[in-house]
């Protein structure tokens, strides 16, 4: 039984400019929260500063909107406090990868089980469309007086190199693999993140819609446009780490680290890289502290009638010099 998709959705007014690719990423989120039957209370949807910043507001969830390039610390914080809680945090690309991209690297490390979705679309569209972290060197868009002077972040190699368990890049405007792929990533057992292309219609003239759709790309012979956008499952891709072996992880990392890099005339999405064999935080945390999963922070009483009833007088004396 699939729940019904309107009890994710709310009645607060999306501003949004018509045709941006946030909207196609809300209703994604909200249909994988559907079909895989998340209960309300035991969801939370972070987000960081910028036009994907507001998707908190349009999931009926708990939502908590927080600071520029902070939204992991956030999120990873409550997954830590109650494990039981489904998390998905959302962000921008200058959000994740500017500001944010010190904690980008270093959640890799930890492999806290939640997901990370990049709303990523080439600009910063809330402050007028400067330069994001992911437009490509030499492109000018129509809000930059001239052509971007840096160098671009690859956010599927980035993740690969910082330790994601769980790597894959969407499309706004296909919203049924999306869903498939937030629903993937929300059950992988570890740190998933999830890069999504998606236009923004009144900043980045290039990579619009039409462009995407290869309109700009005829094929001489048919006269039709050859779509830039791929599906890796199309071609037998298998993105599965099947057996704990170093040999076998390197070779699955290689082959993701080189379609990551596949752009311009054939751009893949779909699932890159998927390891289920390294142990996410919440189990490695257990080791140390036995009855973590069964009493984490969220159960924990630290008040009664007013008062703290914690005693940290050990930590205090953990500290003394």
């Amino acid at each position: 039984m699939v729940s019904n998709v309107a009890d994710y959705k709310t009645e607060v007014h999306n501003d949004w400019c018509p045709g941006c690719g946030d909207f196609g990423i809300v209703s994604a989120i909200q249909m994988a929260l559907a079909e895989i039957e998340v209960p309300r209370h035991k969801a939370a949807i972070f987000s960081g500063v910028g036009c994907s910043g507001k998707t908190s507001h349009f999931i009926n969830t708990y939502g908590v909107h927080t600071l520029h390039g902070r939204v992991l610390t956030f999120a990873q914080g409550a997954k830590l406090a109650n494990p039981e809680m489904t998390i998905i945090a959302a962000g921008g690309d200058g959000d994740g990868l500017g500001i944010g991209a010190g904690h980008f690297v270093a959640a890799g490390r930890r492999n806290v089980d939640m997901t990370y979705i990049i709303f990523n679309n080439g600009v910063y569209g809330l402050t007028k469309g400067q330069a994001s972290p992911t437009l490509k060197l030499g492109l000018k868009t129509k809000s930059l007086p001239e052509p971007n002077v840096n160098q671009s972040v690859n956010p599927i190699a980035l993740a690969i190199a910082s330790g994601y368990t769980f790597v894959a890049r969407g499309y706004a405007y296909d919203v049924r693999q999306l869903k498939d792929l937030i629903i993937a990533a929300v059950k992988h057992r570890g740190l998933s993140f999830l890069d999504v292309l998606q236009p923004c219609p009144t900043y980045n003239d290039i990579n619009t819609r039409d462009w995407f759709s290869g309109m700009d790309n005829i094929d001489e012979t048919t006269h039709k446009p050859m779509p830039r956008i791929y599906k890796l499952e199309d071609t037998g891709y298998d993105p599965l780490v099947h057996i704990d072996s170093p040999e076998e992880e390197n070779e699955k990392l290689t082959q993701a680290l080189i379609k990551s890099n596949e752009w311009d005339s054939k751009i893949p999405t779909g699932i890159f890289y998927k390891n289920e064999i390294i142990a996410p935080y919440d189990e490695r945390m257990a080791e140390r502290i036995p009855n973590y999963l069964e009493n984490p922070p969220a159960y924990q009483e630290i008040s009664s009638a007013g008062k703290s009833i914690t005693n940290i007088s050990k930590m205090l004396d953990s500290l003394e010099i």
